[in-house]
């Protein structure tokens, strides 16, 4: 965590232009397109990445579905993971992410600015609800990111089981499934050498679509999904298992 402070200390000065807008844009989405919000959203991840010295490769852009809303599954290995796939992923998306983490400084304002979900972790039901509302999104062509281990702990490049409920918001919506793996991802905020630069890869992976899970289900889907990413991982030199 280390890191995250000497962000923000670095970046204290652009508090009084940034912050004001995040919370204005945020509180009247009425007048800012969910595109001008995301983009304002990359602005901040941007000044973060540069001051922070974190470098983030990208690969597999291409494998992106051009049209219509479907979500993102990566492994989960710390705090900049949806951030670096947002820095990544150049069409508007938003996430998931557990609401107890949700209200600390900064995080609150990108949650708000780009309507990220806040889930209550083991409240099943406020879990439907949160799969329901991303269900009718997506079949409207919002892009989600839902991590699939719920939590990172000490995972680093070691890819946890994948939770099946976590699939049924695009299944239900016969949406595209996007594998995305992570590498190195951990060491923005773990690295005791704050100061040092950090390159982090984000890997978009070939979809799943309707068609080639519509006969799976869902604990299928998840071991199938965990294992692509685990193969791609070995393909960049590292064991995900």
């Amino acid at each position: 965590m280390l890191r995250f402070y000497y962000v923000i200390i670095r970046n204290i000065f652009r508090a009084p232009y940034i912050m004001p807008p995040m919370r204005d844009m945020a509180k009247h989405k009425d007048r800012y397109t969910f595109e001008e919000r995301y983009a304002y959203a990359q602005k901040i991840i941007n000044y973060m990445k540069d001051t922070a010295h974190v470098h983030t490769e990208v690969y597999g852009e291409e494998n992106l579905p051009q049209e219509g809303g479907y979500v993102m599954f990566p492994n989960h290995q710390g705090k900049y993971d949806a951030l670096g796939i947002i820095y990544a992923h150049k069409k508007p998306c938003t996430f998931v992410m557990d609401k107890a983490k949700s209200y600390t400084f900064l995080v609150r304002e990108i949650v708000n600015l780009i309507e990220a979900k806040r889930i209550v972790l083991n409240d099943v039901r406020q879990g439907l609800t949160i799969i329901n509302q991303m269900t009718a999104e997506v079949k409207k062509g919002r892009r989600y990111i839902i991590f699939s281990e719920g939590g990172y702990g000490n995972n680093h490049n070691k890819v946890q089981e994948f939770k099946p409920g976590s699939f049924k918001s695009a299944m239900r919506a016969k949406a595209p499934i996007v594998p995305v793996c992570l590498i190195d991802s951990y060491k923005v905020f773990t690295n005791p050498r704050f100061w040092e630069p950090v390159t982090t890869k984000v890997i978009f992976l070939k979809p799943l679509y309707y068609e080639d899970y519509k006969d799976m289900k869902s604990p299928e889907i998840a071991q199938l999904v965990r294992k692509r990413i685990i193969d791609t991982m070995r393909l960049y030199g590292v064991d995900g298992n």
